[in-house]
């Protein structure tokens, strides 16, 4: 039987939490995130990191959350019939940044890691993760140098990873009911274990821990390049009536936050990726050829961004 350090996994999660906020907080420059630390009845707990209404950040919450409980959620075995009547650990760091300048995508990062458990059985155990960019309004050199460093996370793990990430998270962060695509994508990975990649549990914990390490290199020099670009208040509507798309994903298609909500969580904690403003507007259609509709006909399609 592997050496599972569950330990290790959760001291990893607690200093990229750490790491990714005060990286987050000099960015914005007038406020840090408020530190709200919970406990969940059936067992575990978490903390909450947000941010409301900063100098640049308008709403951004980066969760820690441990869970455990006796059986696994009808969003995980229905996904895995073969958890039912397993007890089960997990635990994550998850995140979306919404920035108030339109200019300034929204980012979301998640990296996690479960264990199910039955006497006289060899735990079942996986990671999954990634994270994913939401532009307003777009421009081609952010795109590529976000789907660079997603590239860098996954080259020291195999010629093909990036590719086979890249287009899962094509495929997941896809809203059916819209035909649309939620953002320019990244990477997305579950059930990454040995049977999966033939990797080890230290091997595949490496490649959780580079796509976590690889999200503040990737965001942060793109928050800071459009943070301060001047914007009218026609692109602020705009950049709240595309943030309605956000809100149906996660509340609609998100396995995550099904899960979250499942097993009991916090709803607080769960929720914290809504945005603080949003609006929906009945049959919005933007101007042929304008800005706004260049994010649907051309941003929106995936397409192979490193060779742009």
């Amino acid at each position: 039987m592997q050496n599972i350090n569950i330990e290790n996994v959760q001291r990893y999660l607690l200093e990229l939490q750490r790491d990714i906020c005060q990286q987050l907080a000099e960015e914005d420059g007038e406020k840090d995130f408020i530190v709200d630390e919970w406990q969940r009845e059936q067992g575990g707990g978490g903390l909450t990191r947000v941010m409301e209404h900063g100098g640049v950040i308008e709403k951004g919450g980066v969760n820690y959350s441990y869970v455990e409980g006796t059986n696994m959620p009808a969003s995980a075995t229905a996904h895995r019939p073969e958890l039912a009547g397993r007890s089960f650990k997990a635990m994550g760091v998850s995140l979306v940044i919404h920035p108030k300048n339109p200019y300034a995508p929204t980012s979301h990062m998640n990296v996690r890691f479960f264990i199910a458990e039955k006497e006289g059985a060899e735990p079942i155990w996986w990671f999954g993760g990634g994270f994913d960019l939401t532009p307003y309004y777009a421009n081609k050199d952010d795109c590529i140098f976000w789907h660079q460093q997603a590239k860098a996370a996954c080259d020291p793990f195999g010629e093909d990873v990036y590719d086979k990430y890249k287009k899962w998270c094509d495929d997941y962060f896809y809203l059916k009911h819209r035909d649309e695509h939620r953002g320019i994508g990244g990477l997305f990975f579950d059930d990454l274990n040995a049977e999966t990649t033939g990797w080890d549990f230290e091997q595949c914990f490496a490649f959780m821990r580079s796509v976590g390490d690889h999200y503040i290199k990737a965001y942060r020099p793109i928050l800071a390049k459009n943070k301060d670009k001047p914007y009218t208040e026609a692109e602020r509507d705009f950049q709240l009536y595309r943030r309605g798309r956000y809100v149906e994903f996660n509340l609609v298609w998100d396995r995550g936050t099904l899960f979250g909500l499942q097993t009991g969580g916090r709803t607080e904690s769960i929720l914290m990726s809504l945005p603080s403003e949003v609006r929906w507007c009945y049959n919005w259609q933007p101007e042929a050829g304008s800005r706004e509709a260049e994010l649907t006909d051309y941003y929106l399609k995936p397409k192979d961004w490193l060779n742009q």
